[in-house]
């Protein structure tokens, strides 16, 4: 059963508050998982991660993970204070000082991230509580700041074909539109034809504890 939506919790440490959201501590391990099997770990890489959150995402990945170097994006001001004390906390060199990112504006925006630059980027349990300006401009953004081939991960809870599952979803889906009438689940093939508008396709579902799943979105290549 999905569990309602809640406010992060606060942990201090010194004179900085790491948020301790509990989706994102029970999600973490199985979305690392899934880029554990997605992305080369023989190489260095350039990552976004897009609507960071509290930093627990970013900070995790970027652990186990240490081929990746990290950029960290918020357009929250609470979280973008958190996502700097997890920093802080872990003192970890492969991941950057987080940015402020409206995910609605063009990429040119989204502080100077350069176009074709990245191999990643990840968005987790961001589309469905934003307004679709929001998603259009994740994917249009993606599709810009991709080098060709590379891959966008989103994660969270979606619609298939026009119907939400389980009943859990159902509630969920009908409480984010209670509180927003723009939030809610979208439709994977709705998300499948916003990517391929801006040329990416989707290469993978799979399906994630809590009736959630990755989607896997890959550039394609010019040649």
């Amino acid at each position: 059963m999905r569990t309602p939506y809640r406010l992060p919790r606060q942990l201090k440490t010194g004179y900085r508050t790491m948020l301790n959201a509990a989706a994102a501590e029970r999600n973490k391990e199985p979305i690392l998982s899934v880029l554990r099997e997605c992305v080369n770990t023989g190489r260095p890489l350039q990552a976004l991660e897009i609507s960071s959150g509290t930093g627990q995402h970013v900070t995790h990945f970027a652990q186990a993970l240490r081929n990746i170097i990290w950029q960290p994006s918020e357009y929250d001001r609470q979280s973008l204070a958190s996502i700097e004390a997890y920093r802080a906390h872990y003192q970890l060199h492969n991941v950057k000082p987080v940015i402020h990112l409206d995910a609605s504006l063009p990429h040119q925006y989204w502080g100077g991230i350069q176009s074709e630059s990245l191999d990643l980027v990840v968005n987790i349990n961001m589309i469905h509580i934003t307004p679709m300006a929001c998603t259009e401009g994740l994917f249009r953004g993606a599709g810009a700041v991709l080098k060709p081939q590379g891959l966008l991960l989103t994660y969270g809870p979606y619609a298939v074909n026009g119907h939400i599952m389980p009943q859990s979803n159902v509630d969920f889906d009908y409480s984010l539109r209670q509180r927003n009438p723009e939030w809610g689940l979208r439709d994977i093939s709705l998300l499948s034809s916003i990517a391929q508008r801006n040329g990416l396709f989707l290469e993978k579902m799979i399906d994630m504890p809590a009736n959630n799943k990755c989607l896997l979105f890959r550039k394609e290549s010019l040649v």
